[in-house]
């Protein structure tokens, strides 16, 4: 199987997933990946990290999945389902392809942090094995979106 390059759905500062405030994500429950603390800014948009079809779009998280079968879970804040999709704008669908870099949600993460939530967007490997996923960025580098994040061999 190929060497996949995992985008940042997101601008912002690199994290690793145990310094995500929430146990499902922090003790790697869902898959191993980084996390990203965006930049504040307005009506941000949120990027398909890899290219492939959209099996689960909520307007806090989606489920992108390669080709090869590998997906890709991008999680817009913590507890930001109790947010009811209010802040978020979609812009495609479940069953839909898209290609790495298509714009898949928009958001405010200053929003999310005045509400009292984590704005911390995981990028997590869904499935993926123990060291299947290597950070080509590093906790503490900042990042733009669309700029190499993971790979997944």
């Amino acid at each position: 199987m190929a060497v996949l390059t995992v985008l940042a759905p997101v601008a912002g500062r690199v994290l690793g997933l145990e310094e995500v405030p929430d146990p499902v994500f922090s003790a790697e429950l869902v898959g191993p990946g980084l996390a990203l603390d965006p930049t504040p800014e307005p009506a941000s948009e949120v990027i398909s990290p890899i290219g492939g079809t959209i099996l689960k779009l909520h307007p806090h998280a989606f489920v992108v999945q390669h080709d090869d079968g590998r997906a890709i879970l991008v999680h817009l804040g913590i507890d930001t389902v109790e947010l009811g999709g209010a802040g978020f704008t979609v812009h495609t669908s479940e069953g839909s392809v898209v290609t790495p870099g298509q714009v898949v949600v928009s958001w405010d993460p200053a929003a999310v942090a005045s509400g009292g939530r984590s704005p911390v967007c995981p990028v997590v490997g869904l499935e993926a094995g123990p060291g299947a996923l290597t950070g080509i960025a590093r906790p503490g580098d900042t990042v733009s979106a669309g700029e190499p994040l993971l790979s997944w061999a």
